[in-house]
């Protein structure tokens, strides 16, 4: 029986799952892979799941889907858009929306595993599909390599995988080298001596200095970071204070960082601890403040030799012109974990998913950047059918490359 596979797109995008609480979403995919007649496992680094599908002697091809969802409130007005609610880390009711597309992640693979299975005659491998939870929170891979996974199942000699983003649908983007940023999300505490808000001079305020400190953090990358490079400071959240009138003891931000590389990497982290430690000390603090990585994710990088064979795979199977050099993306990736651990290439691309006719317009109004909702954005909506279509054929012509 042939899978409507959009359908399945509208169920897991109106039912999100935050980080490592994917528990339908793996289920209904689990359900799926067995249909299609794989061998599978749940609960693979707490919400992973795995699936097998041996076709005789031949390379193992590792095909990588991401499933969790965004604290993001939906605002598309589709009428199949999410009105779930999950509860945070924190243990705060937040709203949930597949707000970075991982729900089309999950459709096109299962899409690409049903025309592996339809092809089996025409290929010899083994494909390994890796259905993986948190990759929001830079952990999912991890976990699951913590639990396993590389031991447990057929090892790759390849890991393929694709992220859906707001290129026009029929177009793929993806490039030899580094395809995505490194990152470290930081939360860094601001310690003050809290009071009354009529008693400033008997307090040491640390909303001014975390304002401060915001700031000066912007000029890391306009000042001190060569500007043919690229590096990136956010400060994602400040959190402080409960009432008016009293001055809090504590700041806390969340920041996100991008770098090409190790040695900008190195360069920023130092910049950022200088920042912060030198603030909280021009502003009287008694307690040093404290910085926490709360993730470190590699730079993404697709080894030069098999991205050009997927480059022209997919390009003949979607028609010439159809895969682009869309640059290297700021944003980051845990996929590439499970290359590294094993030692293996890695390639990562990108599909479209907005309307042709829309970005066009976008392009010739100038207007792309402020029309065109980007990942994470509560207006972020692939058109549906189109993209789970491009995205099921560049994944089977990519896997096909090299099964043998």
């Amino acid at each position: 029986m042939t899978i409507d596979l959009e359908a399945l797109y509208v169920d897991l995008h109106t039912h999100p799952e935050l980080s490592f609480q994917e528990t339908r979403t793996a289920s209904v995919a689990a359900a799926h892979l067995r249909d299609l007649g794989l061998r599978v496992e749940e609960g693979i680094g707490i919400t992973g799941v795995v699936g097998v599908l041996e076709n005789g002697p031949g390379p193992v091809v590792w095909l990588r889907a991401d499933m969790d969802a965004l604290p993001v409130e939906e605002q598309t007005g589709l009428p199949y858009a999410s009105t779930a609610r999950g509860i945070s880390p924190a243990g705060v009711e937040v709203p949930v929306m597949h707000a970075c597309g991982h729900d089309m992640h999950v459709t096109a693979l299962i899409g690409a595993l049903e025309a592996l299975v339809a092809t089996r005659t025409e290929w010899a491998g083994t494909v390994v599909a890796v259905l993986q939870p948190a990759e929001e929170f830079g952990a999912g891979s991890k976990a699951m390599i913590a639990d396993g996974v590389l031991e447990r199942f057929p090892r790759p000699d390849i890991v393929l995988g694709q992220h859906v983003t707001p290129l026009p649908v029929g177009t793929v983007g993806v490039r030899p080298g580094t395809q995505m940023a490194a990152s470290d999300g930081l939360t860094v505490t601001m310690h003050g001596r809290g009071g009354h808000g009529s008693r400033p001079h008997a307090t040491v305020d640390p909303v001014v200095m975390a304002a401060a400190t915001v700031m000066r953090l912007q000029t890391i990358a306009s000042r001190e970071i060569d500007p043919r490079h690229v590096a990136v400071v956010t400060v994602g959240s400040i959190h402080a204070g409960l009432k008016h009138n009293i001055i809090p003891a504590e700041a806390v931000l969340e920041l996100s960082l991008r770098y090409p590389d190790d040695e900008t990497r190195e360069r920023v982290l130092e910049k950022v601890e200088r920042i912060v430690a030198a603030e909280a000390q021009a502003s009287g603090a008694l307690t040093p403040p404290t910085i926490v990585n709360d993730h470190s994710l590699p730079p993404t990088i697709n080894d030069p030799a098999p991205t050009a064979r997927v480059s022209a795979a997919i390009d003949a199977a979607l028609g010439e012109g159809s895969v682009i050099d869309p640059g290297m993306f700021t944003g980051s990736e845990d996929v590439s974990w499970f290359a590294r651990d094993a030692g293996v290439p890695l390639v990562f691309w990108f599909w479209g998913g907005i309307d042709p006719a829309l970005y066009a317009g976008a392009v010739a109004s100038g207007t792309v950047e402020s029309v065109i909702p980007t990942n994470h954005s509560p207006f972020f909506a692939p058109v549906a059918g189109p993209t789970i279509e491009v995205g099921v054929t560049a994944l089977t012509a990519a896997a096909r490359e090299f099964l043998a």
